[in-house]
């Protein structure tokens, strides 16, 4: 679709304004938009991750998220480089967003170019875990099943991985997850007390703040741009351990030492989410 988008001026109080297609779509949310189909396209394979939901902040949410950023915003490099970001996220062989725009002519709804085939129960996929901290990340783990509990939180990820690397570091490791029900456990809890393994406080509804999430991104990516993408959950699981033990160490220290600006940036929309 060419051209621009007029807007009559009984709709526009008297006004004739015209506002190219360009600008609209810069408008739009990449997250949402979605280009038509080429005519000549058989077979689409989108590879997407659950998306990070911008849940609504109350004003005590800011608060916290803007106190935190406040003692975290003039940390050194040797600081952000004993924390050990960690996260979950889920990677499926079909495309997760359930919010479609699409840019399409009028009298056109029905257009093939305009139908996209989705699963509404969700597509197979996989839950996996990793931790990125400066120098150095983790190995990725692929859960059997999409559902972690307390239990298997600390028999699969806390004694494998995190306890590992607090034998490496020492004392002085900090160790950043979310507030996921499953990390928030009395085993959990009891387990990080016992192996001394100190944790990072971490604001509620801020998975913005957290440098992983953009490992993730580079993740998607770099599966969506292979030439021969993985059609079956083996091949998926074989791929996201390919990928990120290909992944650049820069890449990761890069993301972590941003964190300051990061902090700043949060600060000036006063806690609110940030807008990347």
């Amino acid at each position: 679709m060419t051209g621009t988008f007029s807007y009559r001026p009984e709709e526009t109080g008297g006004r004739q304004r015209e506002k190219s297609l360009d600008t609209r779509n810069r408008q739009l949310d990449d997250r949402y938009r979605v280009l038509p189909w080429p005519q000549d396209c058989t077979v689409v394979v989108c590879f997407a991750r659950c998306p990070v939901r911008c849940v609504a902040l109350t004003p005590a949410h800011r608060r916290r998220r803007s106190l935190w950023c406040r003692e975290h915003r003039n940390w050194r490099d040797n600081e952000w480089g004993r924390v050990l970001f960690t996260d979950e996220s889920r990677f499926s062989l079909s495309s997760d967003y359930h919010r479609i725009l699409i840019w399409r002519e009028r009298e056109s709804r029905n257009h093939p170019s305009n139908i996209i085939e989705r699963n509404r129960h969700g597509g197979r996929g996989v839950l996996i875990w990793g931790g990125i901290m400066l120098g150095s990340r983790t190995d990725l783990h692929i859960f059997d099943a999409c559902s972690v509990n307390g239990t298997r939180y600390c028999n699969e990820i806390l004694l494998p991985y995190v306890r590992l690397f607090r034998g490496a570091m020492g004392l002085q490791l900090l160790f950043m997850d979310d507030n996921a029900p499953c990390h928030r456990t009395v085993a959990a809890e009891q387990l990080l007390g016992s192996e001394d393994i100190e944790r990072m406080d971490w604001p509620a509804r801020s998975p913005d703040l957290n440098t992983i999430e953009h490992v993730w991104d580079f993740l998607g990516r770099r599966l969506a741009a292979r030439t021969l993408p993985p059609l079956t959950i083996r091949e998926l699981r074989l791929a996201l351990q390919d990928e990120w033990a290909a992944m650049p160490q820069q890449l990761i220290d890069t993301l972590i030492l941003s964190k300051g600006r990061r902090c700043e940036t949060c600060l000036a929309v006063r806690g609110d989410h940030i807008p990347y």
